[in-house]
């Protein structure tokens, strides 16, 4: 069977955009509540994709979500540091860590554990997006329970509107995009994104809101 071009485009958005309009079951907060953290300690992430400069990215994007859900967020460049002087520069490694060796240098209540599945550019028969998909979960640093774990994708032209120009228009319009996204690392924005998705309390089977906030599920 032959498809036409825009039947291929049609087919390459429809499978990556596949799991935004999908409901997902309620997840369990029992644990989370009975654990009540005031305190998350985020590790440095795992990258799983090729781009190096994913880590760092979604590093710096994690903080924002976490600390207006309404916990204290330990200072990211204070726990790379304190890391590098105890000999830990790898993200793989400082995630085997104890947990009570994590507890007697920091005491946070809980720990973040993030995996960069994807981060970069993607390219399609025409055009390209900027894509990252995040796995996340959050442990009780004192009996080492998972409390909680999450998942969420962003892509830099989901809201991209369609072009009426033809196939002329959507070459131009590739073009553009796959250069911007080159010269400007439209990745960072979107690992953003990302992040608000997966923890940002307003958003479906996100944290809950912490100790610190007005709306805290912790009351």
């Amino acid at each position: 069977m032959k498809f036409s071009l825009f039947s291929k485009i049609g087919l390459v958005f429809s499978i990556l955009f596949l799991g935004f309009g999908c409901s997902k079951p309620e997840f369990d907060y029992a644990k989370f509540k009975q654990s009540k953290p005031s305190s998350i300690l985020i590790l440095p992430p795992v990258n799983e994709s090729v781009e190096v400069s994913g880590e760092n990215a979604v590093l710096s994007a994690l903080v924002r979500p976490i600390a207006e859900a309404g916990y204290y967020v330990f200072p990211t460049t204070l726990v790379s540091e304190t890391f590098k002087q105890n000999g830990y520069t790898q993200s793989a490694e400082i995630h085997k860590i104890p947990l009570s060796r994590l507890d007697k240098i920091f005491g946070s209540d809980a720990i973040l554990y993030i995996n960069i599945k994807e981060y970069g550019q993607k390219y399609f028969i025409i055009g390209s997006a900027a894509t990252v998909v995040l796995e996340g979960r959050l442990v009780d640093a004192k009996t080492g329970e998972e409390i909680w774990n999450g998942l969420a994708s962003a892509s830099s032209n989901e809201n991209s509107s369609q072009n009426s120009a033809g196939i002329v228009g959507l070459l131009l319009e590739a073009v553009v995009t796959q250069v911007v996204g080159e010269v400007f690392d439209a990745s960072y924005p979107t690992s953003k994104i990302a992040t608000a998705r997966m923890l940002s309390p307003q958003n479906q089977n996100a944290l809950l809101y912490g100790p610190r906030h007005p709306q805290s599920d912790f009351r």
